[in-house]
């Protein structure tokens, strides 16, 4: 019976300890080192939540660029892939969806052109980047329907290249959601 009392005195000291202290001095520690990561990396714009930098949104509107897919319709509760393997049908289907609509939008580019990552969900639908070439090959669609010139927009997507991560990890990547919001400031500041 002492045993159980030492067995049960033990497990709750365990549960308060890395069950609440643990918690809260690690979420206290981030908060005060790490801010804007720990309150979930929001992107505000004129003091009001506009998205999350680690979150991808939809953009329809041929004003705008245009994020990778997402099997999820970007909803952060339910992130996930179709998990389809590259020989499953309805992996292709989907693609094949994909392309038309992405050529739909963008007339002049070329099937061949067309990058896998604007035309393929990412693992948890919620990918917020997509390569240089993707955004490049939307430059001419962009530009037209913001009367920019396509040369404003392409130093725009220059501008927004984030490289590799410590130079050596990953791939080139663009942030579509900082990307959108350095054309609106663009806009704004051309209407000015």
């Amino acid at each position: 019976m002492n045993e159980l009392k030492k067995a049960i005195k033990f497990v709750f000291v365990l549960m308060v300890l890395l069950g609440l202290v643990y918690p809260f001095v690690m979420t206290a520690i981030a908060n005060l080192l790490f801010p804007y990561q720990a309150n979930g990396s929001i992107i505000m714009l004129d003091g009001k939540p506009v998205g999350s930098e680690l979150i991808g949104q939809k953009f329809t509107d041929s004003r705008w660029f245009m994020g990778r897919p997402s099997v999820v319709d970007y909803n952060a509760e339910s992130s996930g892939g179709t998990n389809y393997a590259l020989s499953n049908p309805k992996f292709k289907e989907e693609v094949e969806k994909n392309i038309e609509e992405f050529l739909k939008k963008n007339p002049g580019v070329k099937r061949s052109d067309i990058p896998a990552d604007i035309v393929t969900s990412s693992g948890s639908g919620l990918d917020p980047h997509i390569s240089p070439e993707a955004a490049y090959l939307q430059v001419k669609r962009v530009a037209a329907a913001n009367h920019l010139p396509e040369e404003v927009v392409k130093k725009l997507v220059d501008k927004n290249v984030e490289g590799r991560f410590l130079g050596i990890f990953g791939e080139p990547r663009i942030n579509v959601l900082k990307l959108n919001l350095s054309l609106l400031e663009e806009i704004k500041r051309t209407k000015k």
